[in-house]
């Protein structure tokens, strides 16, 4: 598919406190099988604005999935077969940053990937590929969305690096102490390998991520408890869905190639030859990488 001559389809994923997406015109569930198996739910397409939107609730409908629990792959695998030509996540975080307290929304540009039980690329033995992160989010996505939130007075600090963590567990004190010494502002469990998934399936990506406690770091929050965070993070996902109909509408219109590469990033990944390519992978790969493929 020719990225310059692609209409736009917005994938939406909501996080935690986030399970579907009012004002959505024609809406319907739609149930999209996956060769990495099945996604957290079946995706709710329909238009805002005029635009073709495909929302996934990322834990599934009555939250049933925890984060090492999702199928990542499946996931990102069912918004490209469905269309998708750009993915806005939103996602609960803790804060790392005493000026970021519960309530803010921060549009997040790097992240730290401290998960280690999910597997984290469409590529192995039989088709390698490495694809550039140095910036995982896309700024014409983020530039929206800035925009977006600014038109509905809804504060949104730009910039900000997420820790990704394993979980389900939260952190301990020492933990949430270490990852604040290395720099970060927000911590939360989803985002990687998601970011990854999504820059390997050439899709452009952002993430706007909303604090719902300043996790165990703080002196005067010393502990995080389920029953605070699901106290900000239902309040978060009313803003949140204002700000998906605010940004929506403003990516209609014909959508040019991505300054930044996003939806070219497997031009130049694949390194394995053609004669030594596994078919069995190749198939599977028939949605994330059939434009270098030849799918």
């Amino acid at each position: 598919m020719n990225p310059a001559a692609a209409a736009p389809v917005i994938g939406i994923i909501g996080g935690s406190g986030l399970y579907d997406i009012e004002g959505l015109e024609g809406q319907h569930w739609r149930c999209v099988e996956t060769p990495w198996g099945a996604p957290s739910d079946e995706l709710l397409c329909g238009h805002l604005g005029g635009v073709a939107c495909v929302f996934l609730p990322r834990h599934g409908r009555g939250h049933r999935l925890s984060p090492s629990d999702l199928n990542y792959r499946a996931n990102i695998d069912a918004l490209k077969r469905a269309g998708c030509t750009d993915i806005l996540s939103l996602s609960a975080v803790g804060s790392l940053r005493e000026d970021l307290a519960p309530g803010d929304f921060v549009l997040v540009d790097q992240f730290i990937d401290r998960s280690f039980a999910r597997a984290k690329s469409f590529f192995g033995c039989g088709c390698v590929a490495h694809v550039g992160l140095g910036h995982p989010v896309c700024p014409r996505l983020g530039g929206h969305l800035a925009e977006a939130a600014s038109g509905i007075g809804l504060p949104l600090r730009r910039g900000g690096t997420y820790l990704v963590m394993e979980g389900p567990q939260f952190s301990t004190r020492a933990e949430s102490l270490l990852y604040r010494s290395w720099g970060c502002d927000v911590i939360g469990m989803t985002n990687m390998p998601e970011a990854k998934l999504a820059r390997e399936a050439e899709l452009c990506y952002a993430t706007v991520a909303m604090v719902t406690d300043y996790d165990c770091w703080h002196p005067d929050h010393d502990h995080v408890s389920v029953e605070q965070v699901v106290k900000v993070l239902f309040a978060n996902a009313d803003r949140a869905r204002d700000l998906v109909r605010a940004v929506v509408p403003a990516l209609a219109g014909p959508r040019p190639p991505c300054p930044a590469g996003c939806d070219r990033a497997l031009d130049h990944a694949i390194l394995t030859a053609p004669e030594r390519r596994d078919p069995a992978l190749l198939a599977r790969l028939d949605a994330v990488a059939g434009r270098v493929l030849g799918g």
